[in-house]
């Protein structure tokens, strides 16, 4: 599109499907390159990815030839299937319905950029879940406990 100029970044955060805790540290970077090619290849600029065994962060420059909601079917729907044919889990690996998305200022990438690559360390202080709810409120998201991320079983 020329003379379309746009400056568009978000933060999308899911979980696996029962928040099981299955995205091993062994090949969870294999995941991450996997998911970077398919938001490179839908012409996105991927700034930030990370993941713990229950979840997985994306920080990207969002292009506006795509839908948000058609590039998140196929981030979960590509990487499902790349993780069940690589047979990295044990059973039927699947992401939890729903994703949450975030905007973010300029100024506010490096910052976004270090909170993604250090969620080890963030998660010593507080679980995904008392994470998730947080930045629901912070940027004054309603949402209904019903249809939030499921507690861990």
């Amino acid at each position: 599109m020329s003379n379309t100029y746009t400056q568009i970044h978000l933060q999308c955060v899911f979980a696996v499907k029962n928040r099981d805790a299955v995205i091993g540290n062994e090949w969870k970077e294999r995941l991450h390159k996997y998911i970077i090619a398919i938001v490179n290849n839908n012409g996105h600029k991927l700034l930030a990815i990370n993941s713990m065994p229950d979840h997985l962060h994306l920080f990207f420059g969002m292009r506006p030839q795509q839908s948000l909601s058609d590039l998140m079917r196929l981030v979960k729907g590509d990487s499902s299937e790349w993780i069940n044919n690589q047979k990295l889990v044990r059973g039927k690996f699947r992401w939890q319905e729903g994703y949450g998305s975030f905007s973010y200022s300029k100024s506010h990438v490096k910052a976004v950029i270090d909170y993604i690559l250090n969620q080890e360390k963030h998660h010593h202080k507080k679980t995904f879940l008392e994470e998730y709810k947080e930045m629901l409120e912070k940027f004054e998201i309603d949402f209904d406990e019903r249809y939030i991320f499921k507690e861990l079983e």
